[in-house]
């Protein structure tokens, strides 16, 4: 159960993070240039991940808009490449599908047919609130499914190629990011409830169900961090540190509302920002030089800042042995145990330790 001071952290980051918010002090114009830097945004053709793809191709970035859409990619593009005609950088498109696990390792390999660094995978992309029911190809529940299983396998996938790159990119500078939200302080108390067979319990309310797969994504950013913000001590595999954060864009007008009824709608309009503002916030979590190796695991907030989650999630971000819940390494196992179905047996054995 949520202790009544908790609550009280609950009231504070509601309000901390939908009114009176300060301005964002990490925009496109505090970016390095991004020559040279490869990037993949997932769901970047719409919404605050397109707004993302833009600050980072002005920027001269090679940018993967990953998604299912080639049309919405197009169309993302020639946005981008008219708001900057004079970048340096690259577009390109990745076709990607959250929701079919079987999927993802093709996705993977075709990425790596084109380049053999990445620096940022930016896992932006989700679904919220479907009609009641609604699952993946493989039956996970639509929200667990695709905003955190197959972000987990798509992670994993490419984390020996962000290792790799960590070698020799700058400290601090390959990261993985995660889509969380407000709605982590709706969640479980832990953040994810498991069923007596240590599955993620599926919710009859659809909103517990995307409060749990939002702060499943905090949990996995905490753990991913855990296990991978370290350089490889396996001198037959050499891997870097990955930086990996979670991060909560902010009330956002975005097509991730398109099975809102028109009520939710309007209780929800008057607290909407701009997408362009939680692109300021998935920025500050992608090259701020305020997120790194020292903070690694954090969640940042609108419109980029690192900020505490509510007591009882930090304590699921915790390893049992460190007096924590052990949230976060059991949803993380969990996630690998289901993806590790997928993956080609080849390719079970390149993770970098």
């Amino acid at each position: 159960m949520i202790s009544p001071a908790e609550w009280l952290e609950i009231g504070r980051n509601m309000w901390a993070q939908s009114f009176f918010i300060p301005a964002p002090t990490y925009t496109e114009d505090h970016v390095a240039d991004q020559t040279g830097r490869v990037h993949i945004v997932t769901g970047g053709y719409t919404g605050v991940g397109l707004e993302l793809v833009k600050m980072l191709y002005g920027r001269n970035a090679t940018v993967y808009i990953a998604g299912r859409s080639k049309q919405k990619a197009a169309v993302a593009v020639a946005a981008c490449e008219d708001a900057h005609p004079t970048s340096d950088g690259r577009l390109e498109f990745l076709h990607l599908d959250l929701a079919d696990l079987s999927t993802i390792p093709k996705t993977v390999e075709e990425f790596l047919k084109r380049e053999t660094r990445l620096h940022v995978l930016t896992n932006n992309a989700g679904v919220m609130m479907p009609p009641k029911g609604s699952v993946t190809e493989e039956g996970y529940e639509l929200q667990l499914g695709t905003n955190c299983v197959g972000p987990f396998l798509l992670s994993h996938l490419l984390l020996p190629t962000l290792r790799q790159t960590a070698l020799t990119a700058p400290p601090n500078s390959v990261r993985v990011t995660w889509g969380a939200s407000i709605a982590i302080d709706g969640s479980p108390t832990y953040g994810v409830a498991f069923d007596k067979r240590g599955r993620p319990v599926k919710h009859s309310a659809q909103g517990l169900n995307y409060a749990q797969s939002k702060a499943g994504n905090l949990l996995l950013a905490a753990e991913f961090a855990r296990r991978y913000g370290h350089a490889s001590t396996d001198p037959n595999n050499p891997g870097g540190p990955v930086v990996s954060v979670a991060w909560n864009p902010g009330n956002l007008a975005t097509e991730l509302t398109r099975h809102a009824s028109w009520f939710e709608m309007l209780c929800l309009s008057w607290l909407l920002y701009p997408a362009k503002l939680g692109g300021y916030t998935e920025l500050f979590a992608a090259c701020s030089p305020e997120v790194g190796l020292h903070n690694n695991g954090c969640l940042v907030v609108p419109w980029g800042r690192v900020w505490q989650p509510r007591r009882s999630l930090q304590q699921a971000m915790k390893l049992a042995a460190e007096g924590g819940y052990g949230t976060a390494e059991r949803f993380y196992n969990w996630c690998e145990k289901e993806a590790l179905r997928w993956i080609p047996d080849k390719d079970k054995g390149v993770m970098v330790g």
